[in-house]
C-alpha cells in the first residue's frame, strides 16, 4: 500500500519521510499496550482471569479457611483437656487427696507435719531438752594470725575420723582452721576462730547432733606441739574445752518418754514429722492435735469442677450452633467432640457404692445444671462430706476405679502421642498442604490464562493501530489542505463520509 500511494503522489522527499514517520509510530503502538485501541487491557486481561479463576479460587480459599478453623478449634479443645488432666493428679491419689493437718498449740516449742498414713488424734507433747551438737574451744591466743604449734591432729566424730598434718605453712589459729575444714573425708565438724575480747580461740563444732556424734580430737604425732587442741570426754585433762555436749533430744509424748538424735522427730508418731524447737517449762506441755485437711481437699475438687467446666464450655462452643448470632462453631456436630463428651458425662455419673454415704458427686454436692450441663457444687455439701468421711470422698474420685483416674486415662486416649487428636491434627495438615498444592497449580493455570489473553489484546491493539495509521495517511492524502491536526482529529468522521476531494 505504501509503494502504491507514493507513485499515485509522485512523491517527493517530503513523502518518504511521511511514511517513514508513519511507520514508526505504527511501531511504537504495536509495542505500547492499548495506544491504538484505547483500551486498558492490563484491567481487562486481570478481571476476565480472575473471573476465570473465581470458582476454583473461593472453593480452596473456603476449604482452607475451614482446615485452619478447624485446626485452632482442636488446639482450643485438646489446651481445655490439658488443664482438665492437671487437675487430676491430686484426686487420683485417695491417700493424697484425704490428708491430715497437724498444729501445735505453742507453735514456740514445736511445729509438725503429717504424710498419708496419719490419723487423726491428739497428744501432750513435753520437750525436756532440744538434741545438739558438740562444741570444743581452744585456749585464747592473741589473735588468728598467732602461732600453736605442729603436728597431726587425729579429729572423730563418733566412728568416723580423718587426720590433720599441720607444719609451718598452717600453724597459727586461721591456718589451722582452714586445714580442718579442707581435710579429706571430713567426718562432720567445722572449724573457725572466734575473737574475744579475752583474745582469739579456734571453735571445732560438730555438724551432726546426737549423743553418739560426740567429737575427739587427739595428737597422733608422738609430739606436744597441738596438745592445746586436744579432747577426750574421757581424760580428765584436756587442750580444748566442750562448751556444748552431743545430746539427744528428750521428750515425752502422752507422758511417755521417748529420745531423738535429731530434733526433726519422725519416729514417735505414725504418719507425723516433728520439729522440736524449744524445751517447754518445767511440769508444762503443749498439744499437738491432727485432724482431716479439708482444705486442700475442697481446693483440690474446686479446680477439678472448674476444669470440667471448662472442657463443657469448650465442646459446647465449637461444636455447637449459637441460635442468637445464627452462628456455628468451627467443629459443629463434629463425632470427636460428641464422642468424648458423652463418655465425659458417664464417668461423671460414676457411682462406686462406697460406703460412709459418699458414692456419687452428687454426695459432694456436685451435679449437672439441666439447662447448661455444667457442673453446679455446694460447698456446704462438700463441706460435710470431707468432714464426716474424707476416706470415702478419695475412694471416690481416686483409685483404680476412681473418677479421677477414668478421666484421666480418657483424656490420655484423646491426647496423647499417635492418639486420636494427633491423628485428627495429621489429618488436617494433609489437607492444608493438598490445598496448597491445588493453589499452586490453579495460580500456574491462571498465569497462562493471563499470558495468552495479554498476547490477543495486543495482537489486537497493533491491528488498530495500523488502521489509524493508515487512516491518517489517506486523509493527509487526500485532504492536503486539511492540517495534520486537523486530519488526525476528523479522520473517522472523513473515512465514514466517503470524501476523497482532491
Amino acid at each position: 500500500m505504501s509503494s502504491a500511494v507514493t507513485s499515485s503522489t509522485g512523491g517527493t522527499g517530503t513523502t518518504s519521510s511521511s511514511t517513514s514517520g508513519s511507520s514508526s509510530a505504527g511501531s511504537s503502538l504495536v509495542t505500547s499496550t492499548g495506544i491504538g485501541s484505547g483500551l486498558n487491557i492490563t484491567a481487562i486481561v486481570s478481571a476476565l482471569t480472575t473471573a476465570e479463576g473465581a470458582g476454583q479460587q473461593t472453593q480452596i480459599t473456603d476449604q482452607t479457611n475451614s482446615v485452619n478453623a478447624q485446626l485452632s478449634a482442636f488446639g482450643t479443645f485438646s489446651s481445655a483437656l490439658s488443664t482438665l488432666q492437671a487437675t487430676l493428679s491430686t484426686l487420683e491419689d485417695p491417700t493424697e487427696l484425704a490428708g491430715y493437718s497437724a498444729t501445735v498449740s505453742d507453735k514456740t516449742i514445736a511445729s509438725a507435719s503429717t504424710d498419708s498414713s496419719a490419723v487423726a488424734g491428739q497428744y501432750a507433747l513435753t520437750v525436756q531438752n532440744l538434741a545438739t551438737s558438740a562444741s570444743l574451744s581452744s585456749a585464747a591466743y592473741a589473735g588468728a594470725t598467732s602461732v600453736v604449734g605442729t603436728g597431726t591432729l587425729n579429729i572423730a566424730v563418733g566412728t568416723a575420723s580423718t587426720t590433720v598434718a599441720i607444719d609451718s605453712s598452717d600453724n597459727t589459729l586461721a591456718g589451722i582452721a582452714a586445714a580442718i575444714n579442707s581435710a579429706s573425708n571430713n567426718p562432720g565438724v567445722s572449724a573457725a576462730v572466734i575473737s574475744t575480747t579475752a583474745g582469739a580461740r579456734l571453735v571445732i563444732s560438730g555438724t551432726q547432733t546426737g549423743a553418739a556424734n560426740a567429737v575427739t580430737v587427739t595428737e597422733t604425732d608422738g609430739g606436744t606441739g597441738l596438745s592445746g587442741l586436744t579432747y577426750s570426754p574421757s581424760a580428765t585433762t584436756n587442750g580444748l574445752t566442750q562448751t556444748q555436749a552431743a545430746a539427744d533430744a528428750n521428750f515425752t509424748v502422752n507422758g511417755y518418754a521417748a529420745t531423738s538424735a535429731s530434733n526433726t522427730v519422725t519416729s514417735a508418731i505414725t504418719g507425723v514429722t516433728l520439729n522440736l524447737i524449744a524445751p517447754t517449762a518445767a511440769g508444762a506441755s503443749t498439744t499437738l492435735s491432727i485432724a482431716p485437711d479439708t482444705s486442700a481437699a475442697q481446693t483440690s475438687i474446686g479446680t477439678f469442677v472448674t476444669a470440667v467446666n471448662g472442657v463443657l464450655s469448650a465442646i459446647q462452643t465449637l461444636g455447637g450452633y449459637n441460635s442468637a448470632t445464627n452462628t456455628a462453631g468451627a467443629l459443629n456436630g463434629n463425632a470427636t467432640l460428641e464422642a468424648f463428651q458423652n463418655q465425659l458425662e458417664n464417668i461423671l455419673d460414676t457411682v462406686n457404692g462406697s460406703s460412709g454415704g459418699v458414692s456419687s458427686l452428687a454426695d459432694l454436692g456436685i451435679t449437672a445444671d439441666a439447662q447448661t450441663g455444667q457442673l453446679d457444687s455446694d460447698s456446704g455439701t462438700l463441706t460435710t462430706a470431707l468432714s464426716q468421711n474424707l476416706t470415702a470422698v478419695g475412694n471416690l474420685l481416686g483409685g483404680t476405679n476412681g473418677i479421677a483416674t477414668q478421666i484421666n486415662n480418657l483424656v490420655n486416649s484423646y491426647t496423647e502421642a499417635g492418639g486420636l487428636l494427633s491423628s485428627i491434627t495429621q489429618g488436617l495438615q494433609t489437607n492444608l498442604t493438598n490445598l496448597q498444592k491445588q493453589q499452586t497449580a490453579l495460580n500456574a493455570e491462571l498465569a497462562s490464562y493471563s499470558a495468552t489473553l495479554t498476547t490477543q489484546y495486543n495482537a489486537m491493539d497493533t491491528a488498530i493501530a495500523a488502521l489509524k495509521e493508515t487512516q491518517t495517511y489517506l486523509n493527509a492524502e487526500f485532504n492536503p489542505n486539511s492540517s495534520s491536526s486537523s486530519s488526525s482529529s476528523s479522520s473517522s468522521g472523513s473515512l465514514s463520509s466517503g470524501n476523497t476531494s482532491t
